[in-house]
Order: C-alpha cells, then sequence, then structure tokens
C-alpha cells in the first residue's frame, strides 16, 4: 500500500486527490493537506471584492466532500518537508509520511518586495485571495460613499496578469452601473513592457485590443513600470524604455488601489535543498516529477516555468487553469502508472487558455504552445466570454461539491473555442 500526500486543496490538489481516487485501487492511501479548511474559486474573487459574488457562493467546506470520496484531509499547514526522510512536519507539531507527495500549494505573495504594499499592514489591496477581496470589498464599500482615484495593476515580478486587466474592467463596470464613474479616475500600472503583453509576448492582438478598451473606458495606463514603494494615497513607479533606463517618475495619487504582488514558493517548499529554483518555485521534469526527488511530483503555479522573454521590467510566465488541469492529470496518471509497474509517459501541458470577465463582456485567448512560435495563437471579445466566465464557475464549483474528476478545459472549454487540444511544449 502507498501513502500519497497532496499539499495544497485549491485548483490544482482538490482534482489530483480526486483523479487520483479515481484512477488508485482503494487500498492506496491519499492524503490532502492543506493550512486553511475550505476550497475557494479563485477565479471568482475580483467578482467577490465589488459585491457581485459573497464568500459563500464560491467557498466549500473541504473536509465533507474529501470524506465522501474516501480521501483523508489534514486543515494544518506544512512547516518542514524532510524530502529524503518521506516526511511533513505540521504546523501543529506532528508528522506525516509519504510515499508520494503531489506539491500544488500555489504561491507565496511576496507583498514585502515594494514596500508599503500589500492588505496587512500596506496600502493596497489583492485579489489573490477570498479574504484579500473581501478586505477590497469593505473598503470599496466606504469608497463608494465618497469616491476618488483608483489604481489597479500588477508589481515588478508579478507573472499573473489576466485579473488584474478583469479587475480594472469589472471596477469600471461596477462604478458605471452605480452611475459613479465620472468621479473616479482610473490608472492601470504595470511592469508588462506593453499592454496585452500578459506575461505571454501578447497572444494575438491582445495589445491593439486591450489598449482600445482601456481608452474606451477612460482608464490611463504606465507601462514598464516598476513600482518601488506604496505610501497611503501615492503610488511611486519608475517608468523605464526598451533597455531598462529610466524614462519618467510617476508619483499617482489613489484613494483605492489593487496591485497583484509577484509571487515566490511557498517557505515550507522553498526551503528543501535542490527541490526549487531561486524564488522557491519547484523544478519539474517533462512528468511533473522533482528532477532532484523522483517521488515529489508538482503542479499549478508553484511549479518553474521561464519567462516567455526577458523584458525590462522583471515579469513571470503564467499558469492558467487549462495548463494546471493537464499537469494534474499527468502527476495522477504517472503515479498510478509507477504503482503499477509501468514506466511513466503522460505530460501536462504549457498551452495556454484564458477566459477573462470584463464586467458586462470578456476576452478569451488561446497560445498553444505558451511560448511562441505557436501552433494557435488567438485572441477574441464579446458578451459571450462572461456568460461562459459564469458558466464556469458553476461547473466548477458543481466539479468540486460531486467529487468529478472530468478535465473541464479539455471536454467544454477547447470545445466551445473549437480548439483541438495541442500537448506540444
Amino acid at each position: 500500500m502507498a501513502h500519497i500526500v497532496i499539499m495544497g486543496a485549491g485548483i490544482g490538489g482538490m482534482p489530483a486527490a480526486y483523479e487520483l481516487r479515481e484512477l488508485l485501487p482503494k487500498e492506496h492511501q491519499i492524503t490532502v493537506v492543506s493550512a486553511v479548511s475550505y476550497f475557494q474559486f479563485v477565479p471568482s474573487n475580483p467578482w467577490v471584492a465589488v459585491g457581485w459574488r459573497q464568500r459563500d457562493d464560491i467557498v466549500l467546506e473541504i473536509g465533507p466532500l474529501l470524506a465522501r470520496k474516501g480521501i483523508a484531509f489534514v486543515p494544518q499547514a506544512v512547516t518542514t518537508i524532510d524530502a529524503p526522510g518521506n516526511t511533513l512536519t505540521l504546523a501543529d507539531g506532528q508528522s506525516l509520511s509519504y510515499d508520494y507527495l503531489v506539491i500544488t500549494t500555489g504561491p507565496k505573495l511576496s507583498f514585502d518586495e515594494v514596500p508599503g504594499a500589500g492588505p496587512h499592514g500596506g496600502h493596497t489591496h489583492s485579489v489573490c485571495s477570498v479574504d484579500h477581496a473581501q478586505a477590497f470589498w469593505h473598503d470599496y464599500e466606504q469608497f463608494l460613499k465618497n469616491p476618488g482615484p483608483i489604481v489597479v495593476g500588477a508589481m515588478p515580478m508579478a507573472s499573473c496578469f489576466g485579473p488584474a486587466y478583469e479587475f480594472a474592467f469589472i471596477v469600471d463596470a461596477d462604478l458605471r452601473k452605480r452611475k459613479l464613474r465620472h468621479k473616479v479616475p482610473m490608472t492601470y500600472v504595470t511592469s508588462e513592457p506593453y499592454i496585452g503583453h500578459l506575461g505571454l509576448g501578447g497572444v494575438g492582438d491582445s495589445k491593439s485590443m486591450l489598449e482600445s478598451e482601456l481608452r474606451n473606458h477612460d482608464i490611463k495606463w504606465i507601462c514598464n513600470a516598476r513600482t518601488t514603494k506604496v505610501e497611503a494615497g501615492r503610488l511611486f513607479t519608475t517608468e523605464v524604455d526598451g533597455l531598462g533606463n529610466v524614462y519618467k517618475e510617476h508619483e499617482v495619487p489613489f484613494k483605492l488601489a489593487m496591485m497583484l504582488p509577484a509571487f515566490k514558493g511557498v517557505d515550507a517548499v522553498a526551503a528543501v535543498p535542490g527541490l526549487c529554483n531561486p524564488r522557491g518555485f519547484v523544478l519539474i521534469d517533462e512528468f511533473q516529477r522533482s528532477k532532484a526527488y523522483r517521488n515529489i511530483f508538482s503542479a499549478g503555479v508553484c511549479v518553474a516555468i521561464p519567462p516567455v522573454e526577458t523584458t525590462p521590467v522583471p515579469t513571470g510566465a503564467p499558469k492558467t487553469g487549462y495548463m494546471i488541469e493537464t499537469m494534474v492529470s499527468a502527476i495522477a496518471h504517472n503515479i498510478a502508472d509507477e504503482l503499477a509497474g509501468r514506466p511513466v509517459t503522460a505530460q501536462g501541458t504549457w498551452n495556454a487558455i484564458c477566459l477573462a470577465d470584463m464586467g458586462d463582456t470578456g476576452a478569451a485567448f488561446v497560445a498553444l504552445p505558451q511560448i511562441p512560435p505557436r501552433n494557435v495563437n488567438w485572441f477574441k471579445k464579446g458578451k459571450w466570454v462572461h456568460l461562459a466566465k459564469i458558466a464556469f464557475e458553476k461547473y466548477f464549483l458543481s466539479k468540486m461539491k460531486s467529487g468529478n474528476s472530468e478535465p473541464v478545459y479539455e471536454k467544454y472549454v477547447l470545445k466551445a473555442l473549437g480548439i483541438v487540444r495541442l500537448t506540444d511544449r
């Protein structure tokens, strides 16, 4: 009998647990370990931040869901990983041994890289967690009584730019519905070299389309922005040119700000010798297996993927939902094959597919593969994307409630977009 432990219970960890339970004989034990007791559907956090969703709409208690599938659950943070000894130490001091470890923790939010940033003692908000989204909503309710400037964007070394664009347009749409938009100057501040770069070197016509959308919504922007510090009501950022030389210094006023932070690996994972790159992301081979420890696998935002290209202000490459789905499925099949004495062959994909809500419309992009040159390079806008994002939310939450391991992107999203699956990196 083997014991498979999954660290993290998010969009990667929960599907990993379900798929492993489906593939493995019952004698093999599966345990999920998570620092929090709930699953949150992170793509809906921007809606929570403006009151379009409540916390209970997108949060599910993990324990009962996993128990119904015969999967153990430990609601504890991991403080130490003894990789050679195949043991985890948990926050309450207990130890948990494993035969296989699957790391799907997501990132550490590195607010401390910019002084004054972050919702914990800083001056900016985030929508990276449901707690952060609720904190924005709390301040936003007060803001609506006496509006002022808003800043939205992404810090240096950020790698997930889609939610920043989403949030700018969602706030814009909400303010228009409230007849308050004319009282709120908006600025989009990003480390991307140009609008629509998205950490991907652009996708299709994303540059001109998103620039046009920002203009049409009266949102100013600053690109190549090396944000250096944040004070109460003021964001300081240095705009550089294509060579990284200082072009202009900006002091951007705000009454409310949401700036996505840089990501790093969580402390317990980053501390394991030989497991990660310098920023704490897990180094994996083509089978999602650690390059240093053959019984450790990893998927999602916590894996190391090199930037698509060098940019004047450092940016990272995003890990989208489709990419995470294929990584998780590859891990489940590879562990099942290895336990059955078969060679591992399953590989995830670095293809990027995203449905981005824009309040009352939306934008969908497909980059197959993620790193140019591409077989598919596609970017489209329309109200159908907004509706598709709502349908995706409802389906994914239903999937988590039922314990279904069916691949969402593979079966529905790609077909809806009229695109066949391409797994070539």
